[in-house]
Order: C-alpha cells, then structure tokens, then sequence
C-alpha cells in the first residue's frame, strides 16, 4: 500500500490539473485553455490565431480596404471567481476558435452581413470596444466583473452595444449572472422574451426555444431523449431567452440559459445527427438571428 500511494497521489494530482485545464482553469487571469489549441495567451487577439479543435474552420476574404467596414465576432475575456456562490461556469474561452468562426461564415452564407474571417477576442477595459458593437460571453456560470468593468459594460450597452451570453445552465449559474448583470445595471432587470417578438422572425422562422446540449449529450439523445446537461442544480430542462433593455425598448443583452448554443456552432462537422438535430435546427438559426436583429436595430 505504501508503494502505491507516491503514485496514487501524482495521479490524483495530474487528473485535477486535466480537469481544471479542460473546465477552464482555476480562474483569475485573462488567458484561457483553449481545448486541444492548448493555453491562449493574453496576447492572443483573434480566433484565427488558435488552432482548430473541432473539424476544421472555413477560409474567406472581403474586399480590400473595407476591413474594418465587416461584422466581427467579438469574444470577452473574463475573470472566473472560484468558490462560494459561483458554482460551475467554465472558460471564456470554451468552443473558440470554431464556434467564433463558423458562425462568422455562415452569418456571411445566410445573410446580407459581410464578416470578419478572423474575429476578436476583447477585454471591456481594452479602448477598441466601441468599435465593436456586438459582443459575445460563454459560461458565466463563474463570471465576475472586476470594479473596472462594471461602468465601462454599463457605458458600452447604453451607447448602443449589444451582449449575447450563451451556454450556462441550472440555478446557481444564472443566479451568478443576473447578479453580476445587476452589479452593472441595478435598476433593469432581465424579461423573458415572448416568441412573437422581431428576433424570432427576421432571418429565419424561429418557433420554439430549442435546447442545445453538449455533442456529447446530444449525440446520445438519439438513444435517451436527454438533451440537458445534468450536472447542475435547479431546473436545466427549461430553455429560456432573457433581454435586458435600454428606456426606449432597445435589447441590449440576451441571454440563451439551459443550452450549448456554442457546442452547435463548434462542432457542426463532427456528427451529422448532432449537425442535423442542434446546429442545424437551433444553434444557427437563432445565433444568425440574433447578430441580425442586434445589427438592424
């Protein structure tokens, strides 16, 4: 028994560094783990600088010297508090570069937006955010904004940005968010958004919240029928889409809770039953809807 636990414990230890690199780390810090791309440095500014994960990303071009006149896929890197109320919640990172990049191109196939083929990865400190009027934040579940930031997120949204927030499930989690979300806009609060409203209609003919779960569970849904991440608290079956708004009605922030909208995007060419069921059917559809909606009004 002695001589096996030296090696028991190196073990122990090498599988929590595995599980902390692939959940993201153990917070703090602006760089990430960027899957199979391994650590991304805070000097990384784009997701065409990481290697692919998935199958592949595709390859375009716009015309020259209209680079800055494009739609860019703008991902924030956060903070990620460890401990106490904030419970689960992964990396700013997660499903970059692929998502970022697939669904750059197809928002370039399915409408009239001419996009970026690189996209960006911003802090809200950086001077460049108000050149970017749509941003994107993945699994908040452990999202704190520092003191810094509140006022700046505040400025960015009331000035016209636009905040997508994606992939985060169960109780705890969104109850981290909305709290930060307070911290940055205490007299607004988030509504649940009616599927008659304009996002659901102005690409594509959205009739239902469809629930995106990981490729994992969603490639075994065909057998189960579960398409919810299970280890969360509180209800993860439900999907819903929340907005905040400014005083004239504008959304500034949707949130999509209890689905992996980013799984679909990432990992569209891994599983033609994923592909066909969550990124076809959901993923795309209401991601091409919301950059739309977001861009035209």
């Amino acid at each position: 028994m002695k001589r096996l636990l030296p090696g028991l414990v190196v073990f122990l230890v090498l599988a929590a560094l595995g599980l902390a690199q692939r959940r993201g780390g153990f917070g703090g810090g602006r760089g990430g783990w960027g899957g199979e791309g391994g650590w991304v440095s805070d000097a990384t500014r784009t997701a065409r600088e990481m290697p692919t994960h998935s199958t592949g990303t595709p390859l375009w071009t716009n015309p020259s010297g209209f680079e800055k006149d494009v739609f860019t896929f703008t991902r924030i890197r956060y903070s990620s508090a460890g401990g106490g109320y904030r419970r689960g919640g992964g990396n700013w990172l997660t499903d970059a570069p692929d998502s970022d990049l697939n669904l750059s191109y197809r928002l370039q196939q399915m409408t009239s937006l001419k996009v970026s083929p690189d996209g960006r990865f911003l802090s809200l400190t950086d001077p460049e955010l108000s050149a970017y009027p749509w941003v994107y934040i993945v699994e908040p579940g452990r999202l704190a904004f520092t003191d810094e930031e509140v006022p700046l997120l505040r400025k960015y949204l009331l000035n016209g940005g636009f905040l997508m927030v994606d992939d985060f499930w169960g109780d705890s989690e969104w109850n981290n968010l909305e709290r930060e979300m307070k911290r940055v806009f205490p007299d607004r609060g988030f509504t649940e958004l009616p599927l008659n409203h304009p996002l659901y209609s102005c690409v594509f003919q959205i009739k239902a919240k469809g629930q995106v779960p990981n490729v994992h569970v969603g490639e075994a849904s065909q057998y189960t029928g579960v398409t919810w991440e299970q280890n969360h608290d509180g209800d993860v079956q439900t999907v819903h889409h929340r907005a905040i708004h400014d005083d004239k009605g504008r959304m500034m922030v949707f949130a999509a809770h209890n689905t992996d909208n980013g799984d679909g995007w990432e990992r569209e060419g891994e599983y033609e039953y994923f592909f066909k069921n969550f990124s076809e059917k959901i993923s795309y559809p209401l991601g091409i809807n919301v950059v739309f909606y977001a861009m035209t009004h």
